[in-house]
């Protein structure tokens, strides 16, 4: 007899080997290979900074050097405009004749490979995206390197994985880790690229993936440290106070920098309808937007390349709500445009520079705060509602600044950005380049109802069977009538036991067999392989067997006597997707009104 459990009533025996998680120790080996992935991941972060800077040396100052300049210090004068025109026709040439992929931010290439490319990235991709990125951010570009490395970061990780015997999955980890890696590396966020990964990459939330991943993170992060890499990048030490009147204004900055970011993601993909319009080959659209970036240039300069400074200077207001809306202004139209032309480039600095000098521009209007502190606010909701990932949006507000103290309002801010993007757009603008290459794709995770269903509570009881003593000639003759409802049944002999199922092509097996008419069903069975089903067990195991042996139905029985006891079969299945319908439609309340 089965020891029941006091809550369930569920035989123990039958679900002995189920557990919260299905990991195994291969996990381990996984993680081991991530710590590759992110060693990797480091060097291909911190050459691509280097990168930057030479290509920044060279294209404005005309010096092999990777020292720390500023664009507005450039002798160059009205020449500065062409600067961004040569970058941009450079990284053109590379997209034509080297690998399309480079094209755009990245983020949305990495998740086409996971999701269609089996998580497979070639080498090209991890030479050239650096290299277009560098070249694209070094000459004036208004992007950001986080893109390019997280791209970059996801083809080693995939490289190293193909040359490896490991699943689809096991590389699409490994990918993930590697971008994971590199975003840590450029800035120091180890948490928040976990996050990203969660929010944005993996497409599911299990141990197998999370571990690797946050041992990849966790790597970079020690090994950024040991290259005396600066953590946090911009220190805030600003205070947060809590009233109702402040909360009232965290949400306001969250709905601003939903509806911002709700614009920029038009701006971006209405520029890309503009450009393909254009007479001419995509090689070319590069151009057109380095010349906009260039011109951009003359009215703003602090809108060009990546811009740490500017984020820095709204961190500590030193920069005023009319410059600040200038930046804005400018940042936004350069960053469409160039991002809409196809120059490689990534999008969470710009946003966070955008979002910053809108909470900036907002200051004068908003409760007292310490200097700063809506300029943060802004960045991060900006951030969380454009990207559709409001965690990853809050950790790396709170990993980039070192200040734990804003975590409340951070949360509030994004959780309000996020709501807003999320009923206002369809997709995301990272999701969006996906969509137009005819691809959907859901970012809702949840738990799979067929691994919460029992049998017993979707199987059919009323089993209509068949004798074991009926003959073949009967069996064809039942099956043909008319007036039977049903393709397959269940044969049972005189105790209700199972032989097995007939149905008209196993009928029809038999007779082209040569088997006699007159062969009961019980000589017919005798022998044969039956696959049952068991009312205590779950869905998900039994859609797999379903699967396995190619079948429509499958005969329930019970544990202690083996007595049939319901049929189940795929249109059974189905009802579990209708009962989860009804759950997220039917409302009910514990008041009721009206009359009845």
């Amino acid at each position: 007899m089965s020891v029941l459990s006091a809550k369930s009533k569920i035989p123990v025996k039958a679900g002995h080997h189920l557990g919260d998680f299905t990991t195994n120790p291969r996990v381990l080996v996984i993680a081991g290979i991530a710590v590759i992935v992110a060693t990797a991941g480091v060097l291909a972060g911190v050459g691509l900074l280097q990168l930057i800077k030479l290509a920044t040396n060279i294209a404005y100052f005309g010096r092999f050097s990777v020292a720390e300049v500023r664009l507005q210090d450039s002798p160059l004068g009205l020449w500065a405009v062409g600067v961004p025109v040569v970058g941009s026709l450079i990284i053109g040439l590379m997209a034509r004749f080297g690998s399309e992929k480079i094209r755009g931010h990245g983020i949305p290439e990495a998740i086409e490979a996971i999701l269609l490319g089996r998580s497979r990235l070639d080498a090209k991709v991890a030479i050239l995206k650096p290299l277009s990125s560098a070249i694209a951010i070094g000459t004036g570009g208004p992007f950001g390197a986080e893109g390019p490395i997280i791209m970059t970061g996801g083809a080693i990780g995939s490289l190293i994985a193909q040359m490896l015997p490991v699943s689809d999955n096991e590389r699409k980890t490994l990918l993930v880790a590697g971008a994971a890696a590199g975003m840590t590396t450029v800035f120091g966020t180890p948490i928040a690229a976990i996050m990203l990964a969660v929010e944005l990459l993996l497409f599911e939330w299990t141990p197998r993936s999370f571990i690797p991943v946050t041992v990849a993170a966790v790597v970079a992060m020690v090994e950024r440290s040991f290259l005396h890499m600066p953590a946090p990048l911009f220190p805030f030490g600003g205070s947060v106070e809590i009233s109702l009147l402040q909360l009232g204004a965290w949400v306001l900055v969250g709905i601003l920098a939903g509806l911002l970011s709700g614009v920029l993601t038009q701006m971006v993909y209405g520029c890309e309808d503009l450009f393909l319009k254009l007479p001419i080959h995509w090689m070319w659209w590069p151009l057109i937007g380095g010349l906009v970036v260039g011109i951009g240039g003359l009215v703003d300069p602090h809108a060009l390349s990546v811009g740490y400074d500017n984020i820095s200077g709204m961190l500590q207001g030193d920069i005023v709500p009319k410059a600040a809306l200038l930046l804005l202004v400018v940042k936004a139209i350069i960053w469409s445009v160039a991002l809409g032309s196809g120059t490689s480039g990534g999008v969470l600095a710009p946003l966070l520079i955008m979002g910053g000098a809108m909470g900036t521009a907002l200051s004068f209007y908003l409760p007292q705060a310490s200097p700063g502190f809506w300029a943060l606010l802004a960045m991060a909701a900006t951030m969380g509602g454009t990207m559709r990932s409001p965690l990853t949006a809050t950790f790396f507000a709170v990993e980039l600044t070192g200040n734990t103290h804003v975590l409340l309002p951070l949360i509030a801010a994004c959780g309000t950005a996020h709501a807003v993007t999320v009923l206002l757009m369809r997709r995301s603008i990272l999701t969006e380049k996906v969509a137009r290459r005819g691809h959907h794709l859901v970012r809702e995770y949840r738990i799979d109802p067929f691994a919460l269903t029992q049998v017993r509570e979707v199987m059919t009881t009323d089993v209509e069977t068949v004798p074991s003593t009926m003959t073949l000639h009967h069996a064809a003759a039942f099956l043909t009538n008319p007036r039977t409802n049903h393709p397959s049944f269940p044969v049972v002999d005189e105790n209700e036991h199972v032989l097995g199922i007939i149905d008209p092509p196993s009928v029809l097996r038999w007779r082209r067999a040569g088997k006699h008419r007159t062969t009961t069903l019980h000589a017919l069975l005798a022998g044969g392989k039956i696959t049952f089903a068991y009312p205590d067990e779950y869905l998900a195991g039994l859609a797999d067997r379903l699967s396995q042996v190619n079948v429509a139905h499958l005969p329930v029985i019970s544990r202690e006597d083996r007595r049939l006891v319901g049929y189940i079969g795929w249109k059974d299945l189905m009802r579990v997707r209708a009962k989860l319908q009804a759950e997220e439609s039917e409302t009910t309340s514990f008041f009721r009104f009206g009359r009845g």
